[in-house]
């Protein structure tokens, strides 16, 4: 926010006072119309102007056209202008003084059940009114329900993320699921987080904040039943079993087994409250302490980490080519495969390196696996022992290994740590992996990157390079039971009686090999990649979720993954692991990133 633009005279009328709040692409501000005496006190929401992807822009502009149409509801504040100036946007709109609920729902604080019966029936009577509207809210949350101070009743604020689902072409739905992911963490059910959100996303995000407030737990800290992932939250707080079921339903995982709608959901609650009985031996006061239950899942974690704001991405859909092999014939000493090819879909945003260089990043789904390979795996390492289930959460990853083009824009920027060489590979190519780079560099190159784009970018830990290498299989590749030349980039020795790999003796452009089931590119050979993680001689005492896994003694190995050009095919098994020096380089090691939100 520039400071000069407190005290401006915007539109010449509206005079800004002060800064309200700041999210990720716009910011608020107190102002005052100078041409309306009676309410002169108004909100201006002003789009940052470094913000200029045509996704983004159509959002802000279809926050006004929605308001215009819900201002009328007196429980939404009302929209009073809508312009441009200068090549930026502005909305204004009534100002409503008073607090967000997040003032009233308190990690560690849990509130009476007819506490939260009553502030989901109020705002549900609102959402009514915005679905019958065929409106779909998308970012329902405490922060984005504001308890008017005059009179205490609720007003639901911030339709920046508003989809009109009735007036949109099927043409401008499919663009809009596929470049645009809007949601906040724990509130997102997964219909939405998919690009494909419905009245009743709406109906599990004000579920989750009902289950929220009766628990005091954060929504993305509660545990999920494994089969069904539904959020397991009944034994953390006392609550009459009607009420539970009605959460229960708001929040299912399926989304055709929850309320379609706003309506049915606030007739479920309604049904209820006239005999629904609140002793005081079924309810926790608001100021009881948290229960054991709750301590325990909050005590694991520092809450002040937990800090999370409406994510948007320009998501994109691409198409790649999947490749397995199958055993064909077996002789003796020799075997033969066939290479089935098929197609591939998935999600990746673009990242803009500057000079027409970018960077793709991939979205790999959250789920578990089995880490490490089983005994009967041929020509395995006790390192790769035990095999155990692990636990990651989705997150984005590189396409490619970093190209040298891509190294060379990032390594000129200004440094955070440690200079960088803008050309240290050995095989010059700007499209080849760069390599000759040490586990500090990469990290280095990651801070710089972060600084650049304002995510977190970092190096993927070992339990989230081996998840995405695998891509949902068991077997020693992602291509099946062995690699072929067609393949991978490898050297020539046998693997399960396999075809002789061709010794291409240097690094190959990156992407030359078909993709994995993620759509992740050269994760078997081309060049090793670093992780986050120190060396460790196997699985003994290993994390159980995708964490970094540190030594305690500070150890100054790292590991690398995926095997080389230099390397055989028992080396570029999914399952197979080694190290090197933090500081060390070779024309083997690479690296790519991963980001999360």
């Amino acid at each position: 926010m520039s400071m000069d633009f407190i005290g401006e005279l915007l539109d010449g009328r509206y005079k800004i006072l002060k800064q309200l709040g700041e999210g990720n692409f716009g910011e608020t501000y107190l102002a005052r119309d100078q041409k309306r005496p009676s309410k002169p006190v108004c909100v201006v929401k002003r789009l940052k102007p470094k913000h200029t992807h045509p996704k983004i822009l159509e959002l802000f502009e279809q926050e006004a056209v929605i308001l215009e149409k819900l201002g009328e509801h007196p429980q939404i504040p009302r929209l009073l202008a809508h312009f441009a100036v200068n090549n930026e946007l502005y909305i204004i709109q009534d100002y409503v003084e008073g607090h967000t609920l997040r003032k009233e729902i308190v990690r560690g604080k849990q509130l009476k059940e007819s506490n939260v019966t009553k502030l989901l029936q109020e705002i549900l009577e609102v959402l009514v009114f915005v679905h019958q509207h065929n409106v779909i809210h998308r970012d329902i949350k405490p922060e984005n329900v504001m308890r008017c101070q005059q009179d205490g009743k609720l007003f639901l604020i911030d339709f920046g993320s508003v989809k009109e689902i009735g007036t949109l072409s099927i043409n401008l739905r499919k663009i809009i699921r596929n470049t645009v992911f809007i949601g906040t963490l724990g509130y997102i059910p997964a219909e939405q987080a998919r690009g494909k959100p419905r009245l009743c996303s709406d109906v599990y995000a004000l579920g989750m904040m009902g289950i929220e407030a009766l628990t005091g737990i954060p929504p993305y800290l509660l545990d999920e039943d494994s089969r069904t992932g539904q959020p397991l939250w009944r034994e953390c707080v006392r609550v009459s079993d009607r009420f539970a079921d009605i959460l229960d339903t708001m929040v299912s995982n399926n989304y055709t087994l929850r309320y379609p709608s706003a309506v049915e959901a606030l007739q479920a609650l309604t049904a209820i409250t006239t005999v629904l009985p609140l002793s005081s031996s079924l309810l926790l006061s608001s100021s009881s302490p948290p229960s054991s239950n709750l301590n325990s899942i909050l005590g694991q974690f520092d809450l002040d980490l937990f800090e999370f704001e409406t994510t948007i991405l320009p998501v994109q859909q691409f198409e790649f080519e999947i490749a397995t092999v199958s055993l064909k014939q077996s002789f003796a000493s020799t075997a033969t495969y066939d290479i089935n090819r098929t197609r591939g879909f998935t999600q990746h945003f673009i990242e803009d390196l500057g000079n027409e260089i970018t960077l793709a990043m991939v979205s790999i789904p959250g789920g578990q696996f089995l880490m490490g390979s089983p005994d009967y795996e041929l020509e395995r390492f006790d390192s790769e022992s035990p095999q155990h289930s692990v636990t990651v959460q989705s997150f984005f990853m590189g396409k490619f290994p970093v190209t040298q083009a891509q190294w060379r824009a990032v390594a000129l920027l200004p440094p955070i740590n440690r200079d960088l060489d803008p050309e240290p590979a050995n095989f010059k190519g700007i499209n080849h992996p760069v390599e000759q780079v040490s586990w500090d560099d990469a990290v280095e190159f990651c801070a710089r990157l972060s600084q650049k784009t304002g995510r977190a970018y970092r190096l993927p830990s070992e339990a989230e390079w081996e998840y995405a290498c695998r891509a949902r299989t068991t077997t020693p590749f992602h291509f099946g039971e062995t690699l072929t030349p067609s393949l991978a980039n490898y050297n020539n020795n046998i693997y399960s009686a396999g075809s002789q790999g061709t010794n291409y003796g240097q690094t190959s452009l990156v992407g030359s090999f078909p993709a994995n089931a993620f759509g992740l590119y050269d994760m078997h050979g081309n060049v090793w990649e670093w992780c986050a993680d120190h060396w460790h001689d196997n699985y003994e005492g290993a994390p159980f979720d995708s964490s970094v896994w540190l030594s305690d003694d500070g150890g100054q190995s790292r590991l690398v993954r995926g095997g080389s050009w230099k390397n055989s095919l028992r080396l570029c098994r999914s399952a197979y692991r080694s190290w090197n020096p933090q500081d060390g380089r070779g024309n083997l090691l690479g690296f790519r990133v991963a980001v999360s939100f």
